[in-house]
């Protein structure tokens, strides 16, 4: 599970926006958005730079 969609949301940012900026179509990112599917590591990293966040900002443990 990922906390992408919170992150966005804490900081305003469309989906629509994160799917240009990481070069993906909107339907790719609402679905890690949506955990749905999760990102590949290198995708995460990548997700995590461009909302200036730390990768473990990311990530929700499971308990």
């Amino acid at each position: 599970m990922n906390r992408i969609k919170e992150v966005l949301e804490k900081k305003g940012i469309k989906q629509i926006w994160l799917a240009e900026k990481l070069g993906k179509s909107y339907n790719m990112v609402n679905g890690y958005v949506q955990n749905r599917q999760q990102p590949r590591l290198e995708v995460l990293f990548e997700i995590a730079r461009i909302l200036e966040v730390e990768v473990k900002d990311l990530i929700k443990e499971e308990k």
